[in-house]
């Protein structure tokens, strides 16, 4: 749920990168924030949790314009991907504006795609969200690896609902930005419905 900042203006927005461990969550933060004009981003924080990390910052796109004088500033987090790091991810999603699955596309990570999404549905309902309801969009990272399964059969699998979903390689920056602009539009759309929003 976004926050309003009446002091600078500003309507802030959260969009967690959710997915298994390992599949690109940190290289799609680190490509952003390599490539995000210095003036418009905050500091990138790296929370240490033992075997995986946890990335933030935040920036301010100028392209998206401003909301009833407002502009936008997005939150952009990671989330460990191991299981036994449940209780931080459910943490990190609390008032969570926008959601990104990332898949990872090689067939020996099915199994732990499919866990990591069954998991962020339940945490989302522990907070009393509903993935159905928020802005959402899935990335099927890895596209060039060998093992790489079929985009139809992950599409079945991962998205019957048929929400926005691209192909990416993080490290090169493939499909990254299309990945982020789909879920921040779609969160500005929300945002201008009115209804998700809280004042500090």
């Amino acid at each position: 749920m976004s926050f309003i900042n009446y002091s600078s203006r500003e309507i802030n927005c959260k969009i967690v990168y959710y997915g298994p461990g390992l599949c690109g969550k940190t290289t799609n933060l680190q490509y952003i924030y390599s490539k995000t004009n210095p003036e418009a981003k905050g500091k990138m924080i790296s929370l240490e949790t033992g075997t995986e990390r946890t990335l933030l910052f935040d920036f301010l796109p100028i392209s998206l314009g401003e909301i009833r004088g407002f502009k936008t500033r997005f939150h952009l987090f990671t989330v460990p991907g191991q299981v036994f790091y449940d209780a931080s991810r459910k943490l990190i999603l609390k008032g969570v504006d926008g959601v990104v699955f990332v898949a990872d596309s090689q067939v020996e990570r099915l199994d732990a795609n499919i866990e990591s999404l069954e998991s962020l549905e339940n945490n989302l309902r522990e907070h009393g969200e509903d993935l159905e309801k928020i802005p959402f969009v899935i990335q099927y990272n890895k596209r060039d690896l060998p093992t790489a399964v079929d985009l139809s059969y992950l599409e079945e699998v991962f998205n019957p609902r048929g929400v926005q979903s691209f192909e990416a390689v993080a490290p090169t920056g493939q499909g990254v930005f299309d990945t982020l602009k789909a879920v921040a539009k779609q969160v500005l759309v929300e945002l201008k419905r009115g209804d998700r929003h809280r004042a500090p």
